[in-house]
């Protein structure tokens, strides 16, 4: 048991028989009545957002859960096929668990949450940054690079992505998976 001063980003919880992830939280302490905890909550099942509070001090059941290393193999009918990097067992996933589908490539490494009493697959994070190689982009116009001008651009998973005019066809570039935004040029 926890109380709510052990919450934190990313922490467990389980509630009315799901499991939920902490994606946000704030400490309120408001100057007439009692302190609280307003948070925003992800359903691990189903992947929906709500916002739940907590009165200060309440005890919370955190779930024990295992962040595993694998590396992402094919996809076919059943879902996406993922080794175990370590043991070398495959598994596969539902592409609703996976936080950025699209940009997965044959090989990559990604981290897979268990719940550590059932062992049952719970989600699948990427790593925060990928290297993607542009397979197509407009030509950008020499002159337009007055302004943060941004043209869509597409990957070598099929994904697009927007990036800055002077980006070309076979430029490497890096990619945010949390926001699928552009981060930077690969050298």
């Amino acid at each position: 048991m926890a109380t709510t001063a052990d919450i934190r980003n990313g922490l467990c919880l389980e509630m009315d028989g799901e499991l939920y992830s902490i994606v946000e939280f704030l400490h309120v302490k408001p100057g007439k009545g009692g302190a609280f905890v307003r948070t925003k909550i992800k359903n691990l099942k189903n992947g929906r957002t709500i916002q739940h509070t907590f009165n200060s001090g309440a005890k919370l059941d955190v779930a024990r859960v295992e962040n595993r290393p694998h590396q992402y193999i094919y996809k076919d009918d059943s879902g996406y096929h993922f080794m175990n990097s370590q043991t070398f067992e495959q598994t596969f996933i539902e592409e609703s668990m996976i936080n950025a589908p699209d940009l997965l490539k044959e090989g990559q490494e990604v981290h897979i949450l268990y719940h550590a009493d059932t062992e049952t697959p719970l989600s699948c994070e990427l790593p925060p940054f990928v290297e993607m190689l542009i397979t197509y982009a407009e030509p950008g116009v020499k002159g337009d690079t007055a302004t943060n001008a941004m043209k869509p651009a597409t990957v070598e998973t099929g994904a697009t992505v927007n990036v800055p005019l002077f980006i070309n066809e076979g430029d490497k570039i890096k990619v945010d998976t949390r926001t699928h935004s552009y981060s930077e040029r690969v050298k």
